[in-house]
């Protein structure tokens, strides 16, 4: 599908060049001469390289068609992570270097989305917000909290965050999963 410069939207799957890419970041610039163009930064989801392009306001580029289906997760090993079709309980794997660092933020039955592109997995995409459990984190001293300082936290998947000095050992806080940071308490 083709699409105008434009409308290139980071986390697009873009078809260019013969390979697949995947937008990063995007910038519109209006310059005083000249026409306007788009700035894009993309990385190669086969070959994991960058890109930086520039398209000119009026060029196409063809947008990737992408099957998005929900699955949820399973389990992992050494090298993949398993993911079930609610609907049919067909079973797929995905290798790790697909998921990427998103993977240690999956639990057991999340559901997720993952997008297919001519019947292969391409991207898993988490829900927005997730709950977990914070393993350790340090004392909060006294007089801390009139400042709105952050103190470091390790969740139980090992992921490293800031959290507000009210937050101790074992609290379950809500964590966004785009920025990977602290939302609420549970």
């Amino acid at each position: 599908m083709k699409i105008n410069a434009t409308e290139i939207r980071v986390g697009m799957i873009l078809e260019y060049k013969n390979d697949l890419w995947e937008v990063l970041k995007t910038q519109h610039v209006k310059p005083g001469k000249g026409g306007a163009f788009a700035q894009i930064e993309m990385k190669s989801l086969n070959k994991n390289t960058k890109l930086n392009e520039r398209f000119r306001s009026s060029e196409t580029v063809e947008k990737a068609i992408l099957e998005e289906n929900k699955f949820n997760y399973l389990y992992e090993d050494e090298e993949n992570y398993y993911f079930m079709n609610p609907k049919d309980f067909d079973q797929i794997n995905i290798k790790k270097n697909i998921v990427g660092e998103k993977g240690r933020m999956l639990s057991e039955n999340l559901e997720v989305s993952i997008n297919f592109f001519e019947g292969n997995p391409l991207s898993v995409i988490l829900p927005n917000q997730i709950t977990s459990k914070i393993e350790s984190t340090d004392v909060a001293l006294k007089g801390q909290t009139v400042s709105s300082s952050y103190k470091p936290a390790t969740l139980v998947n090992g992921i490293n965050i800031q959290v507000p000095p009210f937050i101790e050992n074992g609290d379950e806080i809500v964590l966004d999963t785009r920025t990977i940071e602290y939302i609420k308490k549970v």
